[in-house]
């Protein structure tokens, strides 16, 4: 038997058991000098083990160590898996597990072949001694943490300056207009969409049919549809009321949380006949395998469109401007839209709409009269029921359906069209500003945001166009639906446009 312990790791331990009482610990232990892949594969496995990780840290009276106490605890500290560490004599180790009785202790693969003087200690409390394989899933997760943040520089984005030349559009107007967005009111309304991202490692193929067999290694979730263009433009600066239909589930109730976050103010109505849409992509290194769509797309009934109404009618004072976000999933039907627009022309309150049909049919000309309609090219076609026409002979149709001043026709990595409805039907076009994308979705929901702002503040539809864009570059240079920042869109254009 090893030494007793002092009172200081008496006193340590027995506060972890009472913060940790009712957890499954798992204890790993080492001397960690520096932290290299070996430590992180074993971190990464004894972390899925249990739900309490505790690291047992050798002081520096070991002979073995060589770099400081305070530079191991630092270093160690940074891993987001380990939840506690403790600092110990080499004499201590039996007695530390004896007293913590770890769920699981674990220690890497080439031990399995040694004497291992704590498992006597461990199989006595009923504990496991478990060795870890060591694989190569460490670089998955890191690479998964890189997708999420992507980049804050976005130093490769490409400009357009004869674009911004036949415009007469400046660094400083662009500026101008992103300061200002702090002035304005916004009220969304559209379906609200959870996007989940399931993260896996391939194994390869399925000897007992042609299908991928893969394991999931770690998962995230990101207020998508209505809800993240709401997010968008409270992060651009704007205030931000969402109004929206949820399932009676805790998905409904998470993404409020989220929402808060992002400092959007949301107005939820509960319908118990539907979840809340959950979208789920699986993926294996850059790529999507597989996409899960949990939905309910019937229309609102009657009480819960009285509800909306409301709720609208509620919060539209002083509002600048109102965008219809619409994924076709039932929360946005006619009878409504009609409601809401004609309240907003009434009041003379401008809206802007976008009507997407990804895996779904949608009718963009069904919001008449908006300021500004954005769309894609198979959404433009849908409206107008060509599918032969060329781009510029289905945006004029589109515009003189839906009656709207100005429309945006998306092309994905070719860029967009804009269109002004003046007598000339004036059209131009923008490529696409960020070549080497990430995540291609929610481009369009930053877009949405970034050019509605922009055209209710007076900005033509290129300079609208120009803002939208950079806007889209930043959301594709990373994975996941995460909010524009007002700061992010005025570095771009600094280091670009000059």
């Amino acid at each position: 038997m090893e030494n007793k312990l002092s009172n200081a790791l008496e006193k340590k331990i027995n506060k972890l058991l009472m913060e940790y009482e009712n957890k499954k610990i798992v204890f790993i232990s080492g001397k960690f000098n520096f932290i290299h892949p070996g430590h992180l594969r074993l971190i990464n496995f004894a972390k899925t083990c249990g739900d309490i990780l505790i690291v047992g840290l050798f002081n520096d009276d070991y002979s073995e160590v060589f770099v400081s106490e305070k530079d191991r605890v630092s270093s160690i500290n940074q891993l987001e898996a380990i939840d506690e560490v403790i600092v110990f004599p080499n004499d201590s180790l039996n007695s530390i597990i004896e007293k913590l009785e770890p769920s699981i202790v674990v220690k890497g693969r080439e031990f399995s072949h040694m004497t291992n003087s704590e498992k006597a200690i461990i199989e006595e409390y009923g504990g496991r001694l478990i060795f870890s394989a060591d694989e190569a899933k460490f670089s998955s997760r890191d690479l998964i943490r890189k997708e999420l943040l992507g980049s804050s520089e976005f130093k490769n984005f490409k400009k357009d300056s004869f674009f911004l030349n036949r415009h007469s559009i400046s660094q400083n107007r662009l500026t101008e207009l992103v300061n200002l967005f702090s002035s304005l009111n916004v009220v969304i309304v559209g379906d609200l969409i959870i996007d989940e991202y399931v993260y896996c490692e391939a194994l390869g193929m399925s000897q007992e049919d042609p299908t991928i067999v893969v394991s999931p290694i770690d998962t995230a979730r990101f207020v998508g549809g209505a809800g993240i263009v709401s997010a968008h433009v409270a992060g651009l600066g704007a205030k931000s009321t969402y109004i929206t239909v949820v399932g009676d589930d805790a998905t409904g109730e998470a993404a409020k949380v989220s929402l808060e976050n992002y400092g959007v103010q949301h107005h939820f109505i509960t319908d118990s006949t539907r979840p809340t849409t959950l979208k789920q992509r699986y993926r294996s290194g850059s790529k999507t395998l597989l996409r899960v769509n949990n939905l309910k797309s019937h229309d609102l009934e009657e009480k819960e469109c009285v509800e909306f109404v409301h709720k609208f009618l509620f919060n539209i004072k002083q509002v600048d401007l109102v965008i219809f976000s619409d994924f076709n999933y039932g929360c946005l039907p006619q009878n409504l839209v009609d409601s809401i627009s004609q309240y907003c022309k009434k009041e003379k309150i401008p809206y802007v709409a976008d009507s997407q049909a990804s895996s779904q049919m949608s009718d963009v000309s069904r919001f008449k009269g908006s300021k500004l309609i954005s769309a894609t090219e198979r959404e433009v076609r849908l409206a107008t029921n060509d599918f032969k026409s060329g781009i510029q002979q289905i945006s004029n149709c589109l515009v003189e359906k839906s009656e709207a001043k100005n429309l945006i026709v998306k092309l994905g990595a070719e860029g967009l069209v804009a269109l002004a409805n003046n007598p000339n039907y004036k059209t131009d076009s923008l490529m696409a500003f960020n070549s080497n994308p990430v995540d291609t979705a929610g481009a369009g929901d930053a877009l949405l945001a970034t050019v509605a702002l922009s055209i209710k503040l007076g900005a033509t539809i290129w300079e609208a166009s120009y803002l939208g864009n950079v806007a889209a570059a930043i959301q594709v240079s990373r994975l996941g639906n995460i909010p524009i920042k007002k700061d992010d869109l005025i570095n771009v254009l600094k280091k670009n446009l000059t």
